[in-house]
């Protein structure tokens, strides 16, 4: 994999820059964090070089000062909104990351959930979290919310949410994903402090959209290609403009609450220490770029990867056509099309050839590699078999699993386990190879070759299982397919 991301300058220059903007505050200071805190698979794919717990080593050097806040949307308890990269709902999310904070050092202080207004899952959900010794608040549903400034500064308004009890000066605000309501947690609390006579500040970490790269941007786009179920648009912020005369890219929902921050601060302080949402930022990212052309071309894999998932979705009610059509717009917009994934093309072509669903990978190298499925191997597991063949020099008609050895396997998922494929998965091929490398010297060495896949696409012509997504994952190669289901 080509690196375009310098993380060591990233964890230098950002942990320096939030420190200045603490000590800017005095009491209190609330930082949301957007994107993931770690886990970050979307920076890490589109800034090739970035690692995925970067934002967690940084703020792990003021952990002894910081508590964190985990926020989810009662809207996303109700509709089980699940997230893309694990497979895993918010809801259970938010214990992982609870798990993984409280591992790692950090104090995890309560739970919020917002936009609530009644609903029994929500409920639910803060008894089942209150059994588990966890405090939970309740943050409401607030009419006209993000333009009705005067009703959300008011009694009627953050005044009705419950007030979150915090120890330690900096507060970290994170989620499971975007649209949780991170924003509104802390300005509903500098509302909530002012009134009890505590000085407190806010500051935003968000990663994307980067401010100080074109608007149209490949990495930009891909962004706004990632919220597409969210409708998040990326904009010149104008606030920003006016203030300093200079172009700064932000996203809508920033832009549309500055009104309101603004009025809070006014209210809490007599000025805004901020004359734009670009200036509520700290996010360093776009100075850590080393090479600009890996990273566009990372970003445009990513909006395709993007556009596939979408397409899958919706071909198996999972999203709707709105994502589909808008991250279609952006393709075009920036003159992005399928064809640019060559494994794309190369996969298509296979299953012309064959008649039957086949994938392809692109290697390091620049080298395609296709498979199809047989009687014994679905595309995907034959696709690793020839790969790991390829890159370990190994002729491509040599079998390193015998007929013989994947019959008893088949056997066992149709007729004892009572499964409908009896073609062998990814992790089935991958245990099956471990076993024989102790005697077989071919299977040690495609075993081997498995790192050297890291950061490969692959496309399949078919939806692939969960099985074959979760190990695909796991390599670091990143997977689409057509939206066709297997029948």
């Amino acid at each position: 994999m080509k690196y375009g991301f310098d993380n060591e300058k990233y964890l230098k220059i950002q942990s320096e820059h939030i420190k200045e903007r603490i000590a800017q505050f005095g009491d209190k200071l609330y930082m949301e964090f957007g994107g993931k805190l770690f886990d970050d698979f979307h920076a890490s794919r589109v800034l090739p070089g970035f690692q995925p717990d970067s934002k967690l080593k940084m703020l792990n050097q003021l952990k002894d000062d910081a508590e964190i806040i985990i926020v989810i949307s009662a809207v996303d308890i109700e509709k089980n909104k699940v997230r893309g990269d694990l497979g895993i709902t918010y809801d259970v999310d938010v214990l992982r990351l609870r798990d993984e904070f409280m591992n790692r050092g950090f104090m995890v202080g309560s739970v919020v959930i917002t936009h609530y207004n009644g609903q029994a899952s929500a409920k639910a959900y803060r008894s089942r979290l209150e059994r588990m010794g966890i405090k939970v608040y309740y943050h409401l549903t607030i009419e006209g919310y993000p333009t009705n400034v005067e009703l959300i500064d008011s009694e009627d308004g953050f005044g009705k949410n419950d007030y979150v009890e915090t120890s330690r000066p900096l507060v970290v605000v994170t989620a499971p994903g975007p649209g949780s309501g991170k924003m509104a947690v802390c300005l509903s609390q500098l509302y909530q402090e002012n009134r009890r006579g505590i000085k407190a500040g806010y500051a935003k970490f968000e990663t994307f959209p980067i401010w100080n790269l074109p608007l149209k941007h490949p990495v930009n786009v891909a962004y706004e290609a990632a919220t597409a179920d969210l409708n998040d648009v990326n904009m010149i912020d104008p606030f920003h403009l006016e203030a300093y005369g200079k172009m700064a890219v932000n996203y809508n929902r920033d832009i549309e609450i500055f009104p309101v921050l603004n009025a809070l601060f006014e209210g809490i302080y007599g000025e805004n220490p901020y004359k734009s949402p670009t200036d509520m930022g700290v996010n360093m990212v776009g100075y850590c770029i080393s090479d600009d052309d890996v990273c566009c071309k990372a970003s445009k894999q990513e909006v395709i990867r993007r556009y596939y998932d979408a397409l899958c979705g919706f071909a198996t009610g999972k999203s709707t056509d709105n994502e589909v059509n808008k991250i279609a717009l952006l393709m075009k917009q920036a003159k992005i099309t399928v064809n640019c994934r060559k494994t794309v093309a190369a996969a298509k072509a296979k299953q012309e050839q064959t008649g039957v669903p086949s994938a392809a990978i692109e290697l390091a190298d620049g080298t395609i590699i296709t498979a199809k499925t047989s009687a014994l191997l679905g595309p995907s597991a034959a696709l690793l078999l020839n790969a790991t063949k390829y890159l370990a020099g190994i002729d491509h008609d040599v079998k390193l699993i015998a007929q013989e050895m994947i019959e008893p396997i088949q056997h066992t998922k149709v007729n004892i386990l009572h499964g409908h494929n009896p073609r062998l998965h990814t992790d089935e091929v991958l245990v099956a190879l471990s076993m024989l490398s102790l005697n077989d010297e071919n299977c040690r060495k495609a075993l081997a070759c498995l790192p050297q896949l890291n950061g490969c696409q692959v496309h399949a012509t078919v939806i692939l299982s969960e099985v074959d997504h979760k190990i695909f994952k796991k390599l670091g190669i990143g997977l689409t397919c057509e939206p066709v289901v297997k029948k």
